[in-house]
């Protein structure tokens, strides 16, 4: 029988368990923890959740599996020379106008000035040193308004970059990463966790003795208080210092030495 359980790869568990905690977080599940009643604890859920990941993930399958398909597709390969020169020409002459004309200008400005101001100096009789003054400050002029034309584009540009920063592989990409975390935290173990709620925990084993067997063929031996021929009475209640009797002795006997 072929297996068709979807499998979770290595590196998305750890996803799997943030969304884990999130889900046992989540206000349903709390409210069922606190209810009263058996039930089991969040860790026991967790436990339970993480040994059966694969067919827990199994209703967010379609999510997760346009998100390994579009991590699988990599980013795209960078533009050759060809398609460089190709997407500089196709953006227009007018992105090139923006930035080169503040600077033609205002070199064109500064130098017309320069050289207005030395005929003035030298022949300030002469009209044409009126006319390069004039001209001077015409082109900067000039070059002073394109420079703010360029900077209001590129700020319109930051701005509309910034309200499309989900598009792209890059954006497709965690877009389809945060879909298949939504619905493994609402389709997939959300459902599970309420569902496992209640399922009784798997027994635990019993707890062994904490007892040391002796060494085999051996017993502690087994005392009894004397009786009247010890310390005590009969009954053992009353003590009684032990009788004790001394040896009998005779005085050896002597004879003189006749008698021998």
């Amino acid at each position: 029988m072929v297996d068709t359980t979807p499998h979770l790869l290595a590196e998305d568990r750890p996803d799997f368990d943030r969304a884990l905690d999130e889900a046992l977080r989540d206000a349903r599940l709390t409210e069922a923890l606190r209810a009263p009643g058996p039930h089991l604890n969040a860790a026991q859920l967790r436990t339970k959740a993480a040994s059966l990941a694969d067919t827990i993930a199994a209703p967010a399958e379609p999510e997760y599996q346009r998100y390994t398909a579009l991590r699988d597709a990599g980013p795209p390969a960078p533009l050759g020379l060809t398609d460089r020169l190709r997407s500089e020409e196709g953006a227009g002459l007018l992105p090139v106008l923006t930035v080169l004309t503040p600077i033609l200008a205002g070199s064109g400005g500064l130098v017309l000035l320069l050289i207005g101001y030395a005929v003035r100096g030298a022949a300030p009789e002469l009209p044409l040193a009126h006319a390069l003054v004039t001209a001077g400050l015409v082109s900067l002029a000039v070059g002073g308004a394109a420079l703010l034309v360029g900077i209001v584009g590129l700020l319109l540009t930051a701005l509309r970059d910034g309200a499309s920063g989900t598009t792209g592989p890059d954006g497709d990409l965690a877009e389809a990463r945060r879909l298949w975390q939504v619905a493994l935290r609402e389709r997939a173990l959300l459902p599970w966790l309420l569902a496992n709620l209640y399922t009784d925990p798997a027994p635990l084993p019993a707890p062994r003795a904490n007892t040391r067997p002796g060494p085999p063929g051996y017993s502690s031996p087994g005392f009894t208080s004397p009786g009247t021929e010890g310390v005590t009475e009969p009954d053992g209640r009353t003590p009684r210092p032990a009788e004790f009797t001394g040896p009998g002795y005779s005085s050896p006997d002597f004879t003189g030495p006749d008698e021998v």
